[in-house]
């Protein structure tokens, strides 16, 4: 991957990173709410099934704001869009570090999900767009799984603060959401790095009468992203109540665990997206998917914090290495004029499909005395066969030219 990265121009390497803080930043602030969802619990006197209703909202309307930055983004230009994003969720995410109430929270997680929602397709146009054909599998690697060690980080200093009564008269899920958003300005100018690709300016007709033309790769699109979103977010979000809830592990035991997972993830990602240059996107995708049912029962039912954290490791190299493939296929798979609009509009219709994971999980958790064990076993293994039978189905067109050029 270095080696590749030192072969870019300087405009393609600021869009690589340009696009990278983006994913990174935005599931920074994702997360944070995740590691949470006990303590917010427990302030509001609920139960986590209720808190968790937040991940439905964020997920939910995350396909509105693909859809409106995608088609801002087609109209006006990566670059701009995607600092429109960032400034954005950045906002949203500041004032859920604020709310006097469960409500006023998942009001504020709804608006998140629509400012977090054009943040992928916008991202992933402006970088595979700008690299090299070669590139294209590494782009999105290193950003899906760095974002996610920065929330455990956040979370066990916070903990760690609030411990030691630094923090005291602050609760530390405040702190954590508050930490989300302590970068505005770097965020919104870690875009403007980047050279961008100028849009063709197409119109609302244009786009809609592409979208038309392409319905049965939307329709696609957006079965295989349900199945990868339930895949990815069934195996991570309840995690960290799942270690504390049914283990007894700290906050801080917790946060260890979550950083070598997401170091898994990191590995994964860029080992599985390597590979899938070699053997190709779906191979490589049902090879992932595949590897992760036997990795179950050591991520699962493991009983030391030790071996949880090598089940985790390998349950994620797992499950993000097949999802570091997806910009690369979903945007070989799109047509350069919708290229803005429909994988991210595809990724974000199929996180809505799946919003409900998280909450029906922990539903069926507590309605079973707290037991999460069986229940995020036997969600993964049946999304993970799902994931399987839909990329072997589907189409493929790896090595499609991405690059756009320089006029445009």
């Amino acid at each position: 991957m270095l080696s590749s990265l030192r072969m870019l121009t300087g405009r393609q390497r600021r869009a690589f990173f340009a696009s990278l803080a983006g994913w990174s930043l935005d599931a920074f602030d994702f997360f944070i709410f995740v590691f949470c969802l006990r303590s917010i619990s427990a302030e509001f006197h609920t139960d986590v099934k209720s808190v968790a209703e937040g991940i439905f909202l964020t997920l939910a309307c995350r396909p509105l704001g693909a859809l409106v930055f995608g088609w801002l983004a087609e109209k006006y230009g990566r670059r701009p869009i995607l600092m429109l994003n960032v400034a954005s969720y950045s906002a949203v995410q500041l004032a859920t570090a604020f709310a006097p109430n469960l409500a006023t929270l998942l009001a504020l997680r709804a608006l998140f999900g629509f400012a977090m929602g054009g943040e992928w397709g916008v991202g992933a146009a402006l970088a595979l767009e700008t690299l090299p054909a070669r590139g294209a599998a590494f782009s999105p690697t290193p950003a899906g799984r760095l974002r996610d060690r920065l929330p455990a980080g956040v979370a066990r200093v916070c903990v760690r603060l609030r411990s030691r009564r630094l923090a005291r008269h602050v609760h530390h899920w405040r702190g954590a959401g508050a930490a989300g958003a302590v970068y505005p300005r770097w965020r919104r100018g870690i875009p403007a790095w980047a050279a961008g690709v100028s849009p063709q300016r197409a119109s609302a007709a244009a786009i809609w009468a592409a979208v038309k033309n392409y319905f049965p790769t939307l329709a696609y699109l957006v079965l295989l992203m349900a199945c990868f979103n339930a895949f990815s977010h069934g195996s991570q979000d309840l995690y960290p109540t799942f270690l504390q809830a049914q283990h007894g592990f700290s906050a801080a035991a917790t946060g260890n665990i979550a950083i070598v997972m997401n170091l898994g993830a990191l590995a994964g990602g860029i080992c599985f997206g390597a590979l899938s240059e070699r053997l190709g996107r779906r191979r490589a995708i049902m090879l992932a998917a595949a590897l992760a049912l036997p990795m179950i029962p050591l991520w699962a039912w493991s009983h030391t914090a030790v071996m949880l954290a090598v089940g985790g490791f390998l349950m994620q190299f797992m499950v993000q290495g097949a999802w570091g493939i997806v910009p690369a296929h979903l945007n070989e798979l799109s047509p350069p004029s919708v290229r803005a609009i429909l994988p991210g509009f595809a990724y974000q219709l199929g996180n809505l499909a799946m919003s409900k994971m998280g909450p029906l999980q922990a539903g069926i958790a507590e309605t079973h005395g707290g037991d999460y064990a069986h229940v995020l076993s036997w969600t993964t293994a049946v999304v993970a066969v799902a994931l399987i039978l839909v990329t072997g189905l589907g189409p493929e067109a790896h090595a499609a030219q991405l690059r756009v050029s320089s006029d445009r």
